[in-house]
């Protein structure tokens, strides 16, 4: 009895140590949301008070109309942040198939290599990243944030773990039933692989999503800005417009949340799925 007393102490205690956690989380974005409903003069006066005095949907028209090149950043958010996860879903996972499944020279050393890769900080690439796409042109372009991201060692690793724990089983009817490799991968395997690739998705949009670093490397023409990037032209050299920032960072949340929304039923169960055997 005194044992079933002191687990469910430690349940309530990590129960509450959990719920501390999310409220200290969540108040910093609480307070974003309520400064974008704000005038300027109200935010820089009024300290950190949660409910606007003077609510407004001025800012949000103004980051369209006092900006012409929002709704560009916006649009190339989206386009680099769809394209890097399309082609991330369909690399990562055919590698992690090939690595999981497919006995071939070199496989466990491209299998450490790949872990190998995952040790490297990312910063370190950003130069030799830069000097290849000027080499070949792709500064200030699409291709240039969507190539060097269309792979990412960590999801092929969780693309392996998710089909070392595939049954064969069904890998074997369909080879009965005259499927090749790659039929059965793309009609059977992929299919039924929904948990780990909805859990990569999420990971890969929100990544590429927010990503800041290497779009402030390659573009230099405000034009190709993502979001990210963009959200510096409401800060001038002596003021900083925080309620337009505020607002453009409402805006930039938007499409990550519907995304993770989304996906939310798959999440777990591919996070689950993805720490099996080596």
């Amino acid at each position: 009895m005194l044992k079933t007393n002191t687990v469910r102490w430690w349940i309530w205690l990590m129960y509450g140590g959990l719920i501390i956690y999310a409220i200290v989380t969540f108040i910093p974005f609480l307070w974003a949301l309520s400064a974008s409903f704000k005038p300027l003069s109200e935010i820089s006066a009024s300290g950190a008070n949660f409910i606007p005095q003077e609510f407004t949907l001025e800012n949000y028209k103004a980051i369209f109309a006092q900006e012409p090149l929002f709704g560009r950043w916006l649009f190339n958010s989206a386009i680099v942040a769809i394209f890097v996860t399309l082609f991330n879903l369909l690399f990562n996972s055919m590698a992690g198939y090939a690595l999981a499944r497919i006995q071939f020279p070199g496989n466990r050393l491209f299998f450490f290599l790949v872990l190998a890769v995952l040790v490297v900080p990312a910063q370190i690439t950003l130069l030799p990243k830069f000097l290849i796409l000027k080499s070949l042109g792709w500064l200030n372009s699409y291709q240039g944030l969507v190539v060097p991201t269309v792979v990412n060692a960590t999801f092929i690793f969780m693309m392996r773990q998710f089909f070392v724990n595939f049954p064969k089983e069904l890998e074997e009817a369909a080879q009965l039933d005259g499927l090749n490799r790659f039929e059965t991968f793309f009609q059977i395997v992929l299919p039924l692989a929904k948990p780990a690739l909805a859990a990569q998705t999420i990971f890969i949009f929100m990544s590429s999503w927010n990503d800041f670093l290497l779009p402030l490397v390659v573009m230099s023409n405000p034009e190709m800005f993502t979001l990210p990037i963009g959200l510096n032209a409401f800060k001038g050299q002596y003021i900083t417009y925080w309620n337009y920032i505020m607002a453009a960072s409402m805006v930039f949340t938007l499409p990550a949340l519907i995304i993770y929304a989304f996906f939310n039923r798959y999440f777990i169960q591919g996070v689950t799925f993805t720490g099996g055997k080596s």
